[in-house]
């Protein structure tokens, strides 16, 4: 029997265009909220003898990740015979250290917490700087669908003659590939972080963008303040505008209308992040990546 998807608050869209890619069913997870704001998960059908996929939006994860344990916890009460997460945006990913004193590396913790609840899980991109592989935090099956492609084929598509441009040092492997596969040229910002809505980045000299319409492309785009920092760099040295595209689409406060306001062409987002940014379907490589790690 194929596994049964079901779809956490905020991840209905998703669950159905994978229930319809992969050819399984879609149950049905209703999430009963207490006057005190308990919950309580029921899951239907019977789940038992089966394997069940859990498609969970964790943007905003405090709220989200209790309905998660718990829904993956009765599932496994109730029968289930492997629970899977497919979770594109993974928080908690960037306290991968311990930077203040009193401080914990979070990253752990949330790990360990849905490793003991889930059998494997699926991810877009997760924020990897101090880890080179999720195996080294979490202890279940786990699989990486990269959001490089569908970028690519959204840049070649839509943008004339692009340049693009990563918002650091260490996303030059990643803008590298994403470059390659829409066939044009790309480069990488010096940036300066120091502090959470602190950050200054500076153009490299020399690039030739005459004629190139300039991309910048980033993973986790929270308070944008690296891509509004970087669209006035772009300005001040006479590009034109550029198309802002973020694959996680946090837009924290007042982000995305700050960015908006920073004289960009066009903002666009992958949709492991529900928003009014999204353009840039991910159902395509995260059924790949679901059917990789089930059990069918």
């Amino acid at each position: 029997m194929n596994p049964l998807i079901m779809a956490l608050p905020g991840a209905e869209r998703l669950a159905a265009a994978l229930s319809a890619r992969l050819g399984w069913a879609q149950g049905e997870l209703m999430l009963h909220r207490f006057p005190d704001g308990e919950s309580c998960p029921r899951l239907r059908p019977a789940v038992a003898g089966r394997e069940v996929v859990l498609v969970a939006a964790l943007a905003q994860p405090d709220a989200r990740l209790v309905p998660l344990y718990l829904s993956a916890s009765v599932a496994r009460e109730l029968g289930a015979r492997r629970i899977g997460l497919v979770a594109p945006y993974l928080p908690y990913m960037r306290q991968d250290a311990v930077f203040e004193e009193g401080q914990g590396v979070t990253a752990r913790h949330i790990a360990r917490l849905l490793s003991c609840c889930c059998d494997w899980l699926v991810t877009v991109d997760p924020h990897l700087h101090r880890y080179r592989h999720l195996s080294e935090i979490y202890s279940i099956a786990t699989v990486v669908a990269p959001a490089a492609p569908a970028i690519a084929a959204w840049v070649a598509a839509q943008v004339e003659r692009p340049l693009l441009i990563g918002p650091d040092e260490e996303s030059a492997q990643w803008v590298a590939q994403v470059a390659a596969l829409a066939g044009c040229p790309y480069t990488v910002l010096r940036k300066v972080r120091s502090g959470d809505r602190a950050v200054a980045v500076s153009l490299p000299q020399g690039v030739a963008w005459q004629g190139r319409s300039p991309v910048l492309v980033d993973d986790i785009v929270s308070t944008a303040r690296t891509m509004i920092a970087a669209a006035g760099q772009i300005a001040a040295a006479g590009w034109p505008p550029p198309v802002c595209i973020g694959v996680h689409a946090l837009f924290a406060g007042d982000a995305y209308a700050a960015l908006q306001a920073a004289g960009v062409t066009r903002i666009v987002s992958c949709d492991s992040v529900p928003h009014v940014s999204n353009a840039i379907a991910l159902d395509g490589v995260l059924a790949t990546a679901v059917r990789e790690l089930s059990g069918t």
